[in-house]
């Protein structure tokens, strides 16, 4: 399977990476990047990994204040989300 990241879970990415940055600097948000690598080969092989959230919506949690939301078509997972758990849980498949 592959991975494809849509534009909307990239700047949520793009965004929680500069947060990190700022907060505790570069050497933790390359961790972060590592461990979200991670995680992208852990659902190439184990895609249902995720529990379904909505419909044919799965989530996955990345950090105790990061969740990756993603859907099976095909052959891919889409990443729809990098979820921050402490907005509105009501939010995060809209």
């Amino acid at each position: 399977m592959q991975v494809f990241v849509t534009l909307r879970a990239e700047r949520n990415f793009d965004s929680i990476v500069d947060y990190i940055k700022q907060k505790w600097g570069d050497k933790t948000a390359k961790e972060f990047i590592h461990k979200v690598d991670e995680i992208f080969k852990l659902l190439k092989n184990y895609p249902l990994i995720g529990q379904v959230e909505k419909n044919d919506i799965r989530g996955f949690q990345l950090s105790p204040q990061t969740r990756i939301l993603y859907r099976i078509r095909d052959n891919k997972i889409i990443i729809l989300s990098f979820f921050d758990v402490r907005q509105d849980p009501d939010k995060k498949l809209r």
